[in-house]
């Protein structure tokens, strides 16, 4: 069995855009997406991954679950928290989502990347605040008179959830 120290300089020797695709590459041949999956797509900033005493700043991970195999199907690294946005096309180019549901907090909530699943042949449920303030109020608007009429005027069915504290 090698040692940290052997697997530490192993790691460090490979090149991270290479380790990457094989990554991908095996995390999706091990878990075939199956239809109506749901592909939670989220970023996080790595504990203790910043180095003050070097002036370097944390490592924000953008990354891909498969909720049903409960398996990371690829993850990409983002110069900020903020670059979020750019950070997910990237990632989903990468992926084969076909027939998935893809899952994504408010960050997401844009345009192109809505369009980018549906052309990958994929559903989407991304959240909506208050960051695109015409969009969550036409939004809530609608709701708001559909619920008024008790939803005769469209088809829908109702779900009410109460989340606490960054989304759980």
């Amino acid at each position: 069995m090698p040692s940290e120290d052997c697997i530490a300089w192993v790691m460090a020797k490979l090149s991270p855009k290479a380790f990457q695709k094989c990554f991908v590459d095996r995390a999706q041949s091990i878990a075939e997406l199956t239809d109506g999956e749901v592909v939670n797509i989220d970023g996080k900033t790595l504990r203790r991954s910043y180095d003050r005493r070097n002036n370097r700043s944390a490592i924000h991970m953008v990354s891909a679950w498969a909720s049903t195999n409960l398996i990371s199907l690829g993850q990409v690294a983002t110069e900020e928290k903020s670059n979020e946005i750019t950070a997910i096309p990237k990632l989903l180019e990468m992926l084969d989502i076909k027939g998935a549901i893809v899952s994504i907090d408010a960050m997401g909530c844009q345009k192109a990347i809505a369009r980018q699943i549906v052309s990958q042949d994929a559903d989407y449920i991304l959240a909506l605040k208050e960051n695109q303030p015409e969009l969550h109020t036409s939004v809530k608007d609608y709701f708001e008179t559909a619920k008024t009429a008790n939803f005769r005027s469209v088809p829908a069915t109702y779900h009410e959830q109460t989340d606490v504290g960054h989304g759980r």
